[in-house]
């Protein structure tokens, strides 16, 4: 035996197994070829803000800040390089994580300066003038069915309202709309869709807009083929998580065929993994030709329905922090590389399943001169999307060779981009540049693994924008107070968030009170969800527990609400806000009468009685919550002391009111609460502190701050 000698022999076949195990992987064989044509063109990917209230919180970050995150989003090249912006066309009712403002609240009223969605247009639109922009409704204010909860009862009534949003886009901000969409999620109606495509036809501002129906499922197609004129009215057929399929009746239409809204995940890399596999099976599987993600970004509080399912995540505007998050950068796989009016290769010759797991698409510029090529290997666990179910599929590290044909066959080399998703501890790289890959007479073979995603194209682009770190995360200041006099009339304050109704800065005549924050809606609106007969904004730190709130309120004898409220400890918003719990301080004016209930219903009071409120006076509210005792304070008057059993431990902040109807608010503070457990509040005997500041219009006492009153925002 000679074991000096087996060392360097043993390394020699560790090696030659290393190359061996290369050789050994599954393999596939793939064609591109456009000889015989291309398919479908390419119609972009896209983003939603709305459906609703999912940039709320991005308006208020500072201008830096926000100017890196809508980069991020939009500019080209850079970032996610989103080609298509969808958003809602607000109207004054909850759509899933807020309300957003109509641009008519009533018949009468016309404003096109209300909510953020303007600002959001402009902002993407000065970025890249060609993104391509696509309203769509939730809701609609009550007047537009006549009170009737029906938005097709008076189909031209409907039909002129959106037709007014369009040119107010137009008129105000230059931004010409592509695509409006009908009712979001909600039957579609034949005639109404017929009466808005005549509309539009009527004015050179519109008469471009393409129609997209229904924003739902793939039922719409069945009509669309029974009835010639609808057919004519309809240019594009949406559906909402198709899963990456279609229907045979989608199909026989002929018409292009839109993934309107998908992905809905959470943007970790399992959301990231999602995102890259509907990217590319939408079309693969489904003959797709655009994918719009709901929502855009998560820029609103995560313990709201579905919170952090954006493309990345800037919800803390008051510390500036966000997070570029993984599905940016699959969404750049596509984006950088590609425009709209680019076509697909045929299925295939280049667009295919690969033979052992993941997929592949093809696309070519109108030159034919220019390809792309998007690969994904994501397996099934690590690319669930929340919806639909994803039945069970395999995918293993594969050798994939491709051989261009006829005039691709010229390519000599190919840019390289990849992504690698890391699960289970393992790192994740995303968007990397490759050494460039040589051809030789078109062939060309690439190692693939699962949770890969590759770009392979000849264009010399392509950029992994960057900027310096931003902010670190902090939570929701404490103290906060907010008079609401820096901002212009119709503007939505910062960091609150309506669940329920709709709330506008609005001067007054009143010198003490110039400014106010007042929720406008007067009826009942056409729900997407009916949330109830209360209005209610919520915001702060969800962790908050012991707690004081504070506001200046008056409610008006013409078209006031039937009560106004202040509250705390709010366990939920969204859809279900009408369920929601926490303690709510209500002042009734016609009646002179106050309650305090554990729900926004009012349906669990655990205190009430009389007190002196009327109509069109200010009146200074303060309620204080330690542990389970509960109290309150109309000026410096205490109404209630009282021990609250099974109490909510924590929640956000809010106010609102008992009935749509106006109501204002002024000089919203929060204070965090601090005394001696042993010693009740207020109680003459004990010493209790407590943090706040002096405010700055005065028109009566709140309840007593303690001894030192020593910060100021």
């Amino acid at each position: 035996m000679q074991p000096a000698v087996a060392i360097p022999n043993m390394a020699a076949l560790l090696k030659l197994i290393a190359v061996l195990s290369l050789n050994i992987l599954a393999s596939g064989s793939y064609v591109i070829d456009l000889s015989d044509g291309v398919g479908r063109r390419f119609d972009g990917i896209g983003g939603l803000s709305g459906g609703g209230s999912t940039s709320k919180l991005l308006v208020s970050y500072p201008p830096n800040l926000r100017s890196e995150i809508l980069d991020y989003l939009f500019k080209p090249n850079f970032g996610a390089s989103l080609q298509i912006i969808k958003v809602e066309i607000g109207g004054d009712a909850q759509s899933t994580d807020g309300t957003e403002s109509s641009h008519m609240h009533e018949p009468w009223d016309e404003n096109y300066h209300r909510g953020y969605e303007w600002w959001l247009l402009t902002e993407a639109k000065k970025r890249n003038p060609d993104i391509k922009v696509y309203g769509l409704a939730w809701a609609f204010p009550g007047w537009v069915g006549k009170d009737t909860g029906d938005p097709y009862k008076f189909p031209n009534i409907t039909a002129n309202y959106i037709y007014k949003w369009v040119v107010g886009a137009a008129r105000y901000y230059n931004i010409l709309v592509d695509y409006v969409g009908i009712w979001n999620e909600r039957n579609y109606d034949i005639t109404f869709v017929k009466v808005l495509k005549s509309v539009f036809a009527q004015d050179v501002l519109t008469a471009h807009i393409q129609i997209v129906a229904a924003d739902d499922s793939w039922d719409v197609s069945r009509d669309i083929l029974k009835d010639p004129s609808f057919a004519d009215a309809v240019d594009i057929i949406g559906c909402h998580y198709p899963g990456t399929y279609t229907t045979s009746a989608s199909l026989k239409t002929g018409k292009p065929l839109w993934s309107s809204e998908d992905y809905s995940t959470f943007n970790d890399n399992v959301g990231a993994g999602c995102w890259a596999r509907i990217l590319n099976q939408n079309y693969v599987n489904g003959y797709m030709t655009s994918t719009i993600s709901w929502n855009l970004i998560a820029s609103y509080y995560p313990q709201l329905p579905f919170g952090g399912d954006g493309l990345m995540t800037a919800y803390e505007p008051w510390s500036g922090h966000y997070v570029v998050e993984s599905p940016i950068w699959i969404t750049a796989h596509t984006t950088q590389f590609t425009s709209i009016g680019w076509n697909y290769l045929h299925h295939g010759f280049g667009v295919q399943k690969l033979d052992h797991g993941g997929s592949f698409v093809t696309l070519t510029d109108e030159s034919r001169e220019h390809i792309t090529i998007i690969i994904e290997t994501m397996t099934h666990n690590h690319s669930v999307c929340i919806r639909p179910s994803l039945p069970e599929y395999t995918v293993v590290a594969q050798q994939a060779d491709f051989q261009l044909k006829g005039s691709l066959s010229k390519i000599e080399t190919l840019m390289v981009w990849k992504s690698k998703l890391g699960f289970d501890g393992k790192s994740t790289k995303l968007f990397e540049q490759q050494p460039s890959l040589p051809l030789l007479y078109g062939s060309f073979s690439l190692n693939l693994y699962p949770d890969e995603v590759y770009t392979l194209t000849t264009l010399v682009v392509g950029q992994h924008g960057s900027y310096s770190v931003p902010p670190p995360s902090k939570p929701f200041p404490l103290p906060y107070r907010d008079d609401f006099e820096k901002y212009h009339t119709g503007e939505e304050a910062d960091n609150y968030a309506p669940q329920a109704g709709v709330w506008e800065v609005r001067q007054t005549a009143d010198s003490k009170h110039s400014k106010v924050n007042r929720q406008v809606i007067l009826n009942d609106p056409i729900y997407w969800c009916d949330t109830g007969n209360a209005t209610i904004n919520i915001g702060g730190d969800y962790k908050w527990t012991d707690i004081q709130v504070q506001a200046d309120v008056f409610v008006p004898s013409v078209n006031g609400s039937t009560g106004i409220f202040t509250a705390a400890r709010v366990d939920r918003g969204g859809c279900d806000v009408k369920y929601a719990t926490g303690i709510f301080f209500v002042l009734y004016p016609d009646n002179g009468t106050y309650t305090v209930t554990t729900d926004l219903p009012q349906q669990f009071v655990i205190t009430s009685g009389l007190c002196n409120v009327t109509y069109d006076e200010w009146y200074g509210m303060t309620l204080n919550i330690k542990h389970n005792q509960v109290d309150g304070f109309l000026g410096s008057k205490q109404l209630f002391s009282i021990s609250v059993l099974d109490i909510a431990t924590n929640g956000f902040t809010g106010y609102g009111t008992i009935g749509y109807g106006y109501g204002d608010f002024d000089n919203w503070g929060v204070l965090p609460l601090s005394y001696d457990n042993n010693c009740p509040l207020n109680g003459p005997s004990c010493k209790k502190t407590q943090v706040g500041w002096h405010q700055k219009k005065h028109t009566f006492s709140h309840a007593p701050f303690y001894e030192d009153i020593v910060q100021h925002l």
